[in-house]
């Protein structure tokens, strides 16, 4: 009997080690650092937005958030570490739509799968723009498309990598004004302005932000929205008999995995970092938009932009 005792009180220890084990397993923050993924090169939005969003959320969470790199494959590198990483709250990363979209339904292998990424906010938008330089004869859209057709291959697009919203944006123009403009792919959109400035590439599909930065030395021709922005002496396409609207929606994500209670505290870190005052003017003085999709909406807005990227791959590919 002292021996049947003996064993249920082992069992009963096992089993309190166990939930404190799980209990210790869900504690977040822990007391070390948070990863901050930028699957972008530094300068670009996502990695400007997170400079920004750094001493709000460290100031949240109670831990030093560290913002570290992944450069390459329009952001696959990045997210593919990401899904192998701790599903612990402490392994984070910058998300873009539609590049998580379009990169495993374009590639044989990715390294992730959309399903994979976990998200935790999607917190602002900035739709594309098509820009040229200040001193570029081009003063109109009908300008840019009259010389393309006049001259096959005088006008080269330059653009955030393949697989993305300024990709996409670029083959919708290509199809609707019926062109066939060059697409010159760069690593992130820091290195856009470079490379339109340095006369390497004539145009450029950017975004508002990016063109935020350089209002002087650029002009925008259209903008890829449903409506005008304020801040931009530029018609949408839309005005002009195109039918393009397409932008990058960024966001926060997380392993799979990932305990719903630590995504909670993540958004909430992050939301209440998109309502300061402070914040939010300098959002928009960097051309970005404000949104705040809690867990359960950005992961309903990324099954339909899965769906919403499927047709439209079928589209322009006709």
């Amino acid at each position: 009997m002292k021996k049947l005792f003996a064993a249920f009180a082992c069992l009963s220890m096992l089993a309190t080690g166990v939930a404190s084990a799980s209990a210790a397993d869900v504690q977040f923050p822990k007391n070390e650092p948070i990863n901050y993924l930028i699957p972008f090169s530094a300068g670009g939005e996502s990695d400007l937005f997170a400079r920004l969003q750094q001493p709000y959320l460290e100031k949240e969470l109670g831990q030093k958030v560290v913002v570290n790199y992944k450069i390459g494959a329009g952001g696959a590198l990045g997210w593919s570490e990401l899904v192998k990483s701790k599903p612990d709250g402490h392994s984070t990363a910058g998300i873009n739509l539609p590049h998580i979209v379009l990169q495993p339904l374009q590639r044989k292998n990715a390294g992730y799968q959309t399903a994979d990424l976990k998200p935790v906010m999607i917190f602002h938008v900035t739709p594309c723009v098509l820009a040229v330089r200040a001193d570029s004869p081009y003063k109109t859209l009908d300008d840019l498309i009259k010389a393309a057709k006049e001259k096959p291959g005088s006008v080269i697009m330059g653009g955030c990598g393949n697989a993305t919203s300024g990709h996409i944006a670029s083959v919708l123009f290509n199809k609707h004004a019926d062109l066939n403009l060059p697409y010159i792919p760069f690593p992130g959109t820091a290195d856009l302005p470079i490379a339109l400035l340095g006369e390497h590439v004539t145009a450029i599909m950017a975004f508002t932000s990016g063109y935020s930065q350089y209002t002087k030395e650029m002009r925008v021709l259209a903008i890829a929205s449903e409506t005008r922005d304020p801040k931009i002496d530029a018609p949408t396409f839309k005005e002009l008999g195109y039918d393009i609207v397409e932008g990058s929606f960024r966001g926060l994500a997380v392993p799979p995995g990932t305990p719903d209670s630590i995504v909670q505290k993540l958004y909430e870190a992050c939301a209440k970092t998109n309502k300061d005052p402070v914040f939010l003017e300098k959002m928009g003085n960097m051309g970005m938009t404000p949104l705040d999709m809690n867990p359960k909406e950005s992961a309903e807005f990324i099954a339909k932009k899965v769906e919403d990227y499927k047709a439209l791959l079928k589209e322009i590919s006709k």
